[in-house]
């Protein structure tokens, strides 16, 4: 049976994680609602909602109700929190009730944003509503020693945010975010493609060629991939013959604005964590920290040893869970909010 306090959630813009401290990550499905809009149903969530995207008919809607980490549909929203926790409640034969839950938001979020997920969990039926920064929980399920007086610096890049932090003795020193990451990347390829090519691209199609051949701005052995779109000109289908070496120049459109983000954080980092961050180095995490190619990228361009997170999709729930165990000692650093 799970016990009450220990349910984590990373409401991510690209995915949702919920984990718990008896089972770990119990959930981790896009962040994906898939709804019939004559009558309002829902009609999937998750991995079937994704599934859906750019195959249903009129009246069938699959969006993404979360925007650069935050709620932007906050109805969608809703509903798609309650279809994920019933799922979540089949599978593992158990029920929520009225629990206490941890939820990350970016640093950069407005009151206005926090206010809205504090809203959404409340109306679900939480008890209780923490939210932590998320380069906190990152860097806490990054394994970083984040309560001792050492200077840690994470880089968490997600679907609709990067986010540069130093932290140290339990606190985030400094944070940079810009809301932009793989989402956006997404983007660039298929505006790359339908301007060089006179072809259209699907979402998922776009994720696929980054996932496949998106490399960072380094020399690398070439790769290539064939993948299927609409051609402007003629309306049908068209195949495409694609290579790593020119989708890297517009994935530089979002990772140039990430290595400033970086640059402009350790420019701010104070001289007595700089010697830290030199001999320990920059740890990197989120789905974005996977792209072929970043890691050794930015090592040469910050000049520091640059690391990849244990599990770096899972590195933000992860940290959320573990923060429950130590939360009476960081409520300087997070926002609790309790419901009667």
């Amino acid at each position: 049976m799970f016990q009450q306090d220990a349910i984590g959630i990373d409401l991510g813009t690209a995915n949702i994680l919920v984990y718990t401290k008896n089972k770990g990550i119990i959930y981790n499905e896009p962040a994906v609602v898939a709804i019939d809009t004559r009558t309002k149903k829902v009609l999937a969530v998750g991995n079937e909602a994704k599934d859906m995207v750019g195959k249903t008919p009129v009246h069938v809607q699959a969006i993404r109700p979360l925007k650069h980490g935050v709620i932007a549909d906050y109805e969608m929203t809703m509903e798609m929190i309650k279809s994920m926790m019933t799922k979540v409640g089949k599978v593992y034969k158990f029920s929520f009730r009225k629990p206490n839950i941890v939820v990350c938001t970016p640093s950069g979020a407005t009151s206005v944003e926090r206010r809205a997920i504090e809203d959404a969990f409340k109306n679900w039926g939480s008890k209780v509503v923490t939210l932590i920064e998320e380069p906190l929980a990152s860097a806490i399920g990054a394994d970083l020693p984040v309560e001792e007086p050492i200077g840690n610096v994470v880089i968490d890049i997600g679907g609709g945010t990067s986010e540069v932090a130093i932290l140290s003795y339990g606190g985030v020193v400094d944070c940079h975010s810009i809301r932009m990451g793989g989402d956006q990347i997404d983007e660039d390829i298929i505006q790359y493609v339908r301007k060089n090519y006179n072809v259209i691209l699907g979402e998922k199609t776009a994720e696929e060629i980054k996932k496949e051949i998106g490399y960072a701005p380094i020399e690398h052995e070439e790769l290539s991939i064939s993948v299927r779109g609409r051609d402007l000109v003629s309306g049908l289908p068209k195949v495409l013959h694609l290579k790593s070496t020119e989708i890297q120049e517009p994935l530089k459109d979002t990772l140039l604005p990430i290595l400033q983000t970086a640059r402009d954080a350790l420019e701010n980092c104070p001289p007595e964590l700089s010697g830290d961050i030199v001999e320990r180095g920059i740890v990197l995490t989120g789905g974005g920290a996977l792209l072929k190619g970043l890691q050794p990228w930015l090592q040469k361009e910050l000049q520091v040893p640059i690391f990849l997170a244990p599990s770096p999709l899972e590195s933000v729930a992860i940290g959320t869970g573990r923060s429950l165990s130590i939360i009476n000692n960081m409520n300087k650093l997070t926002k609790k909010i309790t419901y009667v």
